[in-house]
């Protein structure tokens, strides 16, 4: 049985911390291949208290049944290597994991990639281009036809635009975007398992534009993607108002929420609480998941750090790869 294989994120935040958390989960069966530095984990797991050792292994070595956290070392940091802190050697380093993952998952050395938290500040110290895991994971697979899934037991959200500039990400609200979005949430649920996936699209202006009194993007740009996707035979309904569609969509009346950009869809979805949601991105050529919070460098190395975030994740890889 192929790994799962898991970055271990920023090594001065909390992704060492929560990875080797996650490693000692009671019941933990699903075989994991971790993706990062052995003494940083180790490190980690000493300032938590946890009773489990990480070794470097290669690929050909992955055992189910190890006794130990197997890791594929990409990086041998120094053991002084500050925490809490923006680092350009952390954030090349975070970059490197999801690299190395990235590869293995396209080699089809492991059924899905999950991912520990990144900071987009230190990576930019490193001099790399991206703001997030997102735009990795794209390029490096060469996907054009990619977004954002924020999803939890009791709320979907998919995003039409995703870390632009507000300003930036009205500008990139169009038919087509959202046409594009809808499209990649109803492939996306279809593959879950649900036929007909009932798709609730968000208005961009308070109260969906109260037909053209509050903007008109509701009705010359929206309304059209929402037509064409129905013409497609997707059962998409809106613009909805944006202060109540995603109460709705818990309801029960959608499956999945179009969110026009980024904070309208996260903001509601991680008031849920972070431990319970997951960020999975849909189009690439393979499953990836991840925990729905940052590094909290304000936290690092305390040993309170919670892992469920990123528990759950693993859970939605699993599930998402077929094997339960």
């Amino acid at each position: 049985m192929k790994p799962i294989a898991l970055t271990m994120g920023d090594p001065s935040g909390i992704g060492p911390e929560i990875v080797m958390k996650l490693m000692a989960e009671p019941g933990l069966n699903t075989p994991v291949l971790v993706i990062g530095d052995v003494g940083v984990l180790n490190r980690a797991a000493a300032q938590s208290n946890i009773a489990l050792e990480a070794r470097a292994i290669t690929l050909s070595e992955f055992r189910p049944d190890a006794g130990y956290v197997q890791v594929l070392a990409v990086t041998e940091l120094p053991e002084d290597l500050p925490l809490g802190k923006v680092q350009a050697q952390s954030g090349q380093a975070a970059f490197d994991y999801v690299k190395t993952g990235i590869e293995a998952a396209l080699a089809g050395e492991v059924s899905a990639l999950v991912t520990a938290p990144i900071h987009k500040e230190a990576m930019r110290l490193a001099g790399l281009p991206y703001p997030g895991h997102t735009e990795i994971l794209a390029d490096l697979s060469q996907s054009d036809d990619y977004t954002m899934m924020m999803s939890s037991d009791d709320l979907r959200v998919v995003l039409v635009t995703i870390h632009e500039s507000l300003k930036n990400a009205i500008e990139l609200v169009t038919t087509e975007s959202i046409l594009r979005s809808i499209r990649l949430a109803h492939a996306a649920m279809v593959k879950a398992g649900i036929a007909e996936p009932r798709i609730g699209v968000a208005g961009l202006n308070p109260h969906a534009g109260e037909n053209g009194l509050m903007g008109t993007e509701e009705l010359e740009i929206i309304e059209p993607a929402v037509d064409k996707a129905i013409a497609e035979g997707i059962s998409a309904s809106g613009p909805w108002p944006p202060d109540t569609v995603f109460l709705r969509a818990r309801q029960g009346h959608f499956d999945v929420v179009i969110a026009q950009y980024h904070d309208q869809g996260l903001i509601p979805f991680k008031y849920l609480g972070l431990e319970r949601g997951v960020n999975v991105t849909i189009g690439l050529p393979f499953v990836r998941t991840s925990v729905d919070h940052g590094t909290a460098f304000d936290i690092v190395g305390r040993g309170i750090a919670d892992h469920r975030s990123l528990l759950v994740a693993l859970q939605h890889a699993v599930r998402m790869t077929g094997r339960q």
